[in-house]
């Protein structure tokens, strides 16, 4: 399986909207909208996943293409690093480290 990234949506669209896009491109695995957590609207970007490789090439052609009055960015999906991070312990800031 293989997902592009899809950018400069419109704001009103929703998953089903952007599968409709990208259905003439190949068989679609998943379409999804990025949300904003805290409102639920739509971030204007999101990612549509193929079956493979080729179908994911395929949908590039759309790259430019105005849908909505708006020319749509598309590109191969970067794969996703793993997060890096605390670990959600306890933070010292200066003086004496608490012993455990």
């Amino acid at each position: 399986m293989k997902k592009v990234y899809v950018g400069n949506l419109s704001f009103k669209l929703n998953d089903a909207d952007l599968s409709e896009v990208f259905e003439a491109s190949g068989t679609i695995v998943s379409a999804r909208i990025i949300k904003d957590r805290a409102t639920d609207r739509s971030k204007g970007f999101g990612f549509v996943e193929f079956e493979t490789e080729a179908e994911a090439k395929e949908a590039l052609k759309l790259d430019g293409q105005e849908f909505e009055g708006r020319p749509l960015k598309v590109s191969l999906a970067r794969e996703q690093r793993p997060r890096q991070g605390g670990g959600g312990g306890r933070h010292h800031s200066g003086g004496e480290r608490e012993r455990w």
